[in-house]
């Protein structure tokens, strides 16, 4: 015990250097039935790891890779292990010490075998070492040869004056050999016998025995030598340690056999021969391997004393397999439903999905993953991909889920005041696409597609309808404003629904109006500054301009004044017209394309925002304060803004 105390320290030693996964565990260890057995372990992880909750391990029997559902020996985070080993097994080993020795009661010999140990130290720090200590269990029938091998050498002794001797020659090896003499006479032939009995052991087998008769006080020696063949069934059977190989590539499995004669050698992979031959070894070759020959190899040794067999584990590492999801369907709004993905790579592949890009669920790290979703919505309608990765390589698959739900009416739907009179615009969607219909309360009747007395319009984009009609011929007045009573019914297969429309003015044609407003304003105010200065300019070219205006010539004045007032008119007509015109223009510069642009009359709106500047024509003073009238008994007038 005090050897292995020592070597432990020296293992943690040399692995601290190495900083990486190691394990220390005996190659081969006996016990006898119904006794116990201590497995001494110890292990050493990378320095960077910083354990997570703790350090826990797991036991595992006949194979270290957990996907393949090994039985557990025995388990830190819970009492779950395998029913031949309840209560038998026990940690003796502190894990933050990194030892991880382990203690078996009561075994039996069902109980040979290979143990692996895995650490975890939590998160994604979980490695499984592939060195396994074999444990071998000796039962009661185990088969011994209890026929002894008896050599016995003969001599004769018929000469009165020498009598012989008998040595037997290389039986140091010999365990507990036994010697016997024996004196015979036969037919008067004295014949002097030593016979040697021993066990015989495989191992014995081709070793050389020797008998020596020799003649004392002469120089007669006689020597025989025999070369022992000691016939045992296989009492070993070595193969490769399990291994891992990519996928395409080739690997060699070689199996020797311990035995006398030489045993049938097969390798098995399941329940079908690979290849056989009579030797003491023998190789299987696989070429261009692929995921199918993944799994336990056993090689079998038989040669007619006993029957003996080794087992390995291929692991072939592939990137993963495209994923099987769900058919593409179509489903009604609410409902619940769970889409399927699987996939088989080695290593166990990640499995995540998306939907239109964009990452929904959670990541699975295995070869099955289920998307629950609950109650789903319109916005769950889309493409869904489950995305598959490992090491070696990645694939995926897609699904689209179409969502169906009953139509719902959009902020777009109003009835607008334009250039023909109302028009009335209803937006909804849904799917599938809704079905459009006005209805007009105040005449009771119903406005779609089939009735031409109205200018009915409609359109689908995706699952988004829209409908429009437009009332009033162009140039109908109505009083105190528009008056406006439309209904519009959206239907599909999964609901109807009806509302009112409200009437809005649009921005766009309101704006239209300021800005001609403003603009028209604008000119006029212009035009009468204007005419202001020319009038203020020829009272300065009459000599004093702080005087009234001096009426030389009272018919020629008269006829001046007559004449720029008519002019002002025309002008004054004429910025009323351009107003007008440039609303119209604006309008239509920002309006729709089409019969659809909101670019109705401006006869009412005018009215009621437009502040026009009112002309006065007043009577001119004379130099004499004359009320009216010119020398000449002629009217004129001053023009004055007001």
């Amino acid at each position: 015990m005090w050897c292995l105390e020592l070597l432990l320290p020296l293992l943690l030693i040399i692995n601290d250097a190495n900083c990486q996964w190691n394990v220390w565990v005996p190659r081969d260890i006996s016990a006898m039935t119904n006794s116990c057995v201590v497995i001494p372990c110890t292990f050493m992880y990378p320095s960077g790891i910083r354990p997570y909750r703790g350090i826990h391990g797991i036991w595992y029997f006949g194979q270290p890779y957990p996907q393949l559902f090994p039985p557990v020996v025995f388990k830190t985070r819970t009492d779950i292990v395998h029913e031949s080993y309840k209560g038998r097994t026990k940690l003796l080993g502190d894990l933050h010490q990194r030892n991880c020795t382990l203690l078996i009661n009561n075994i039996g010999t069902e109980h040979s075998g290979r143990y692996y140990f895995r650490a975890d130290l939590g998160g994604a720090n979980m490695y499984t070492f592939p060195d396994y200590a074999e444990l071998k269990v000796l039962g009661n029938n185990i088969q011994i040869d209890d026929e002894n091998l008896e050599l016995t050498c003969y001599a004769p002794d018929n000469c009165p004056d020498m009598s012989p001797e008998i040595q037997w020659m290389y039986t140091d090896y010999l365990p507990d050999p036994e010697f016997s003499s024996d004196y015979l006479e036969e037919s008067n032939t004295a014949v002097l016998s030593s016979t040697l009995t021993f066990t015989p052991r495989p191992m014995h087998n081709g070793q050389l025995l020797g008998c020596r008769v020799y003649y004392p006080n002469t120089t007669l020696v006689y020597e025989r030598l025999i070369s022992l063949d000691i016939k045992y069934a296989p009492r070993s059977v070595w193969v490769n340690v399990s291994s891992e190989v990519m996928e395409g590539s080739s690997v060699m499995l070689h199996c020797e056999v311990d035995s006398n004669p030489p045993s049938r050698i097969s390798w098995m992979f399941g329940d079908d021969e690979l290849l056989w031959d009579t030797a003491s070894n023998i190789s299987l070759s696989l070429d261009d391997v692929t995921s199918a020959q993944e799994g336990i190899y056993t090689c079998v040794g038989d040669n007619g004393y006993g029957i003996m067999n080794t087992s390995l584990y291929l692991a072939v590492k592939y990137p993963p397999r495209e994923p099987v999801v769900n058919e593409s369907m179509t489903i009604q709004e609410g409902t619940s439903l769970a889409l399927h993905c699987s996939t088989q790579g080695s290593p166990a592949p990640t499995l995540t999905w998306l939907k239109d890009g964009e990452l929904v669920g959670t990541i699975t790290a295995d070869e099955l993953s289920v998307l629950e979703i609950v109650e789903i919505t319109p916005q769950g309608d889309g493409q869904y991909r489950c995305l598959a990765e490992n090491e070696h390589g990645r694939a995926s698959s897609s699904l689209n889920i179409t969502v169906e739900y009953a139509p719902v009416l959009l902020e777009e739907s109003k009835c607008t005041v334009v250039r023909e009179g109302v028009q009335c615009v209803c937006m909804a969607t849904g799917n599938p696409e809704p079905t459009i219909e006005f209805y007009l309360p105040d005449l009771n009747i119903t406005i779609n597609e089939t009735d031409g007395r109205y200018n009915f319009y409609t359109h689908t984009d995706g699952h988004t309808s829209t409908g429009m009609i437009k009332m009033r011929e162009k140039g109908e007045r109505i009083d105190n404003g528009p008056a406006v009573n439309v209904h519009c019914s959206i239907s599909n297969m999964y609901g109807r629904e009806s509302v009112h429309l409200e009437l809005q003015q649009e921005k766009k044609y309101m704006m239209a109006v300021i800005v001609g407003t403003i603009g028209g304003v604008a000119v006029i105010a212009f035009i009468i500054a204007a005419v202001r200065y020319v009038g203020h300019n020829n009272k300065k070219e009459n000599g004093n301009p702080r005087q009234d205006v001096v009426l030389e010539n009272p018919a020629l004045y008269y006829s001046a004044v007559k004449k720029d007032k008519q002019n002002l008119r025309k002008k004054v007509l004429k910025t009323e017209l351009l107003g007008s015109k440039f609303n119209s223009i604006l309008e239509e510069t920002t309006g729709e394309d089409g019969d659809y642009q909101p670019v109705g009359s401006m006869a009412g709106l005018e009215r009621q925002e437009l502040n026009y500047a009112a002309l006065e024509f007043i009577g001119a003073r004379s130099r004499e304060g004359a009320s009216g009238r010119g020398d000449d008994g002629s009217n004129y007038t001053e023009i004055k803004a007001k």
